[in-house]
């Protein structure tokens, strides 16, 4: 008995193991993440198949999915602005139902003896309802990296945390559409818009009910922190980010149209997506490889060199005469996207004000739909009446936008 007790006097206390992001989130939590932003990626293709499909418009079609982007656009950060003030779950739940209810209705009223406006209405408020899944999950990692890890590993684990999302959200973004084109053809064009109105119900409400959405708001202590002022959101460090997302949202849906009108112009429109692909494999690898940056590359200077990237190979553009060379083009530009992304995300959760982390994260995340819905539009009427070459030349503006925001940041952070 008495050696028993020196030895186990003797015997080195065991060490805390070293926190793990997965573990601390819990190993079902980020399949359930990746699947619950499935059915934003899937909405504006398939209400576009879908009205195109029912009522023989493409007017109609781009109508319509202006509607759900303008929807998204305008009530995206309030549904952040709630999370942050009663909780993620509580807004998640009510979002997610409604959105799903939403869906439902506009694959009924599709082929309904309605008039257009109503599916406009509709298409307003499924975009409005749209479940704010990639932001709220970048705020919650945030936050569980603010509770579990040390002050100094903070920010390189942010950085690796970040770069996951943005690599999820390519893979959604890239999926999505896929899905919606194999349901539309294999069953019918109201598939797809059913197909995300389930999914929604099922991983959304799986999402709004694991455990670190009762945690995404609260402290090391358990208590919800008090919330800074609004006012706070309007600083150039806080903003900055959320322009240069302004500026990446242009840059895709120039980038699309201008590529859409490219693809016309030589026979093969419907491969427009295929090529577009190849600036999402370059952008997805190079997202993910941001985490193995040295931490002396710091996330003004990585913004500022990967925006340089990004105008460098939209300058190309206007010049480009083959698809071969387009597609070489575009995988150069998405080294530049991948990284400039996962940055300004970085950068935001630095900065956002105390208790306003989902706010911040959705005022991102609706900049780049309100960009990309503008571009599209404006880039479309260009290519119209002045052909691709000229309507290649917007994703060079939108690109200087990206750099321009990035200079506004190194600036701003220096005082």
């Amino acid at each position: 008995m008495h050696t028993t007790l020196t030895d186990a006097r003797q015997r080195p206390a065991r060490t805390a193991p070293r926190p793990s992001l997965i573990r601390e989130a819990g190993y079902a939590y980020f399949p359930i993440a990746l699947i619950a932003r499935l059915p934003f990626a899937m909405m504006v293709v398939g209400i576009l198949t879908l009205v195109v499909s029912a009522r023989g418009s493409l007017a109609l079609g781009g109508a319509t999915s202006a509607m759900t982007g303008l929807g998204t656009a305008l009530v995206g950060p309030l549904l952040g602005a709630a999370a942050d003030r009663f909780g993620q779950r509580r807004v998640l739940l009510i979002a997610g139902a409604a959105n799903s209810v939403m869906l439902a209705t506009f694959a009924w009223l599709a082929f309904a003896p309605v008039p257009d406006a109503a599916l406009l209405a509709v298409a307003f408020f499924i975009g409005a309802s749209m479940p704010q899944v990639a932001p709220l999950s970048r705020s919650r990692l945030v936050g569980i990296i603010g509770r579990a890890y040390p002050k100094e590993r903070r920010t390189p684990v942010v950085n690796g945390a970040m770069a996951y999302e943005s690599a999820a959200d390519e893979i959604v973004f890239v999926f999505g559409p896929v899905i919606v084109g194999l349901l539309a053809t294999t069953l019918n064009p109201a598939a797809p818009v059913i197909g995300a109105a389930v999914l929604g119900l099922v991983f959304v409400t799986a999402f709004a009910l694991h455990p670190t959405a009762a945690k995404a708001t609260a402290s090391a202590g358990g208590v919800r922190p008090a919330q800074t002022p609004l006012g706070e959101l309007f600083r150039a460090r806080v903003f900055a980010p959320v322009v240069g997302a302004l500026g990446m949202g242009l840059f895709f849906g120039a980038m699309l149209t201008s590529l859409t009108a490219f693809m016309a112009e030589r026979g093969v429109p419907e491969q427009a997506g295929l090529v577009y692909g190849a600036m999402g494999i370059g952008s997805a690898a190079l997202a993910l490889g941001v985490a193995l940056f040295p931490a002396r590359f710091s996330l003004r200077a990585r913004w500022l060199t990967f925006a340089a990237i990004l105008v460098a190979g939209a300058a190309l553009l206007p010049f480009v005469g083959t698809v071969g060379a387009m597609a070489i083009c575009l995988l150069v530009i998405g080294v530049g996207i991948g990284p400039t992304l996962v940055t300004q995300y970085s950068l935001a959760a630095a900065f956002s004000p105390r208790g306003r982390s989902a706010t911040v994260m959705t005022m991102l995340g609706s900049a780049v739909v309100v960009g990309q819905s503008a571009a599209s539009a404006v880039t479309g009427l260009v290519a119209d009446t002045s052909g691709a070459a000229t309507a290649l030349v917007a994703p060079l503006v939108a690109a200087a936008v990206v750099l321009g925001a990035g200079v506004w940041n190194a600036v701003a952070s220096r005082h």
